[in-house]
């Protein structure tokens, strides 16, 4: 299926500018995470991404409809198994291996739905696209990870967890290409409402920590505004390469955690920031 270069063009600045937003709202999440409570911060952080999108939704171009809130709802279900799975994953095992093979896999599962589906990529965005993977898979690595043969139970929770959030990507793509925002009230509502009855299963609080409401609704807030964004570019152009596009996320994490906090970026994250945008690159130009 092929896309007028005006509509790629802004597909393609859309998904950079979510990617960016996607790291952001990361940042700001591992900060809150930080201070209080991991489910406290999903749910909170969620709570203010939806206020977002319901003020956004009478000036967002878009129609309401079924389809459009259970395409939603369907996606919210994946993402917010994702995001469960994610955190016992880094919480049982290594981050060093977490990390990339969650974010590997959540790009390679809307990928390979979009070439299975008809995307055809010209070869130059196909070598963007491997770029793109290679480079998710090196900014994503954990300084100084820890030695040792990795344990099976985190890695299968980061490979479900990855395509928990590759399914995230998919199905949102699925929903009517006019529904607007709509996708994402049903998307939050479904999230919100797992995450809220697994913290009641395990009697496990929702009351933020002191201090750390205000970074949880900004990290809340980003990530709602990322997904508008990723929804309006998957809308307007092929998954395939918008996928790639936006699981770039990790490098605007590192280069905050950098300048903001003082970390240190290893030589291979460093690497991995230089590969994203090179693949940025490749796909902008073919």
């Amino acid at each position: 299926m092929k896309f007028p270069w005006g509509l790629a063009v802004t597909a393609i600045t859309l998904a950079t500018a979510c990617a960016v937003i996607f790291g952001t709202a990361d940042f700001f999440g591992g900060l809150a995470t930080r201070r209080s409570k991991v489910l406290a911060v999903v749910v909170l952080s969620q709570l203010g991404g939806m206020l977002l999108v319901v003020a956004l939704l009478p000036i967002l171009p878009g129609h309401a409809s079924t389809a459009a809130l259970l395409w939603g709802t369907a996606s919210g279900v994946a993402g917010a198994f994702g995001i469960v799975l994610f955190y016992r994953g880094l919480a049982t095992g290594m981050m060093s291996v977490v990390a990339p093979t969650t974010a590997t896999t959540a790009m390679a599962v809307p990928v390979v739905f979009g070439l299975l589906t008809g995307d055809r990529p010209s070869p130059l965005a196909l070598g963007g696209v491997a770029l793109g993977l290679f480079a998710v898979l090196l900014v994503s690595r954990e300084p100084g990870g820890g030695a040792g043969r990795p344990r099976l139970g985190p890695v299968v929770a980061a490979l479900v967890s990855g395509a928990g959030f590759g399914g995230f990507f998919v199905l949102l793509k699925l929903a009517p290409a006019d529904s607007g925002a709509w996708p994402l009230l049903g998307a939050r509502l479904a999230s919100i409402t797992l995450v809220a009855l697994l913290a009641l299963a395990t009697r496990r609080g929702l009351r933020p920590a002191p201090g750390s409401l205000r970074v949880t609704v900004v990290a809340g807030v980003l990530d709602m505004a990322a997904n508008v964004l990723y929804l309006f570019a998957a809308q307007r152009g092929m998954l395939t390469l918008v996928a790639v596009l936006v699981s770039l996320y990790p490098a605007s994490t590192l280069l905050l955690a950098r300048y903001v906090l003082g970390e240190r970026l290893s030589p291979v994250q460093i690497t991995g920031v230089g590969f994203a945008l090179g693949a940025i690159a490749l796909i902008a130009a073919a």
